[in-house]
């Protein structure tokens, strides 16, 4: 069973890598894949470069096995589609392979309004990454999907390659990527809000200073 995360990254910190680790553990998924977009959809476009992204990933992730970057959205011009983005894979993995897209729940509250919706549910399972005790029924769109499609055992997500959804707790870390950059921005660290060697590579760059456009 395989899993993608998807995001900016714009930097990693452990409010991203905290919960992939929860999810990747509780579920016993063969490979994580963090996947780094290029031109974002929902969201503000990335501050840093590509290339700046993808080296402060694969150093956040040494050394945890089971954890790899995929660049592939890296390599595309155009916006990342979700859809786009696991019919490649489907491609390389084939139409048997369990694969599970983690999202997190502010996500899933939106989910019906992403590009081809449905068709993402037929090549991938969503995992929704959420605090405990978070309720579906709180989102009433995305809560009739959840009716129809939930399952609770990890069990349900192997014995198909795609189509269920499944709600799992992790540890909800307050830190965002856009706090970070502001804090570095006003001359502030961050040190303990991400992993050692990605600050290393921010401070080694002078990447998000005031002078670099912040």
């Amino acid at each position: 069973m395989i899993g993608i995360l998807g995001g900016t990254f714009d930097p990693v910190h452990y409010g991203h890598l905290r919960p992939a680790l929860d999810v990747f553990q509780s579920l016993g998924l063969e490979r994580l894949s963090f996947v780094p977009l290029r031109v974002a959809v929902h969201r503000p476009q990335p501050q840093a470069s590509s290339e700046a992204r993808l080296a402060m990933l694969e150093a956040a992730i040494e050394g945890q096995a089971g954890f790899a970057v995929d660049p592939r959205e890296l390599r595309r011009q155009t916006p990342s589609y979700t859809h786009e983005t696991l019919m490649s894979l489907r491609d390389e993995l084939g139409s048997r392979r369990s694969l599970c897209l983690l999202i997190g729940a502010d996500a899933f509250a939106g989910f019906l309004s992403w590009y081809r919706p449905m068709e993402i549910l037929e090549l991938a399972h969503l995992v929704v990454m959420c605090r405990p005790g978070y309720d579906p029924a709180s989102e009433p769109a995305p809560h009739r999907l959840y009716r129809e499609r939930g399952c609770e055992d990890a069990a349900d997500l192997r014995a198909l390659p795609a189509g269920r959804i499944q709600l799992r707790d992790v540890t909800q870390l307050g830190i965002s990527s856009t706090r970070i950059r502001r804090l570095i921005a006003e001359g502030g660290s961050p040190r303990y809000l991400l992993p050692d060697p990605v600050l290393d590579y921010i401070e080694r760059t002078g990447l998000y200073r005031s002078n670099h456009g912040f």
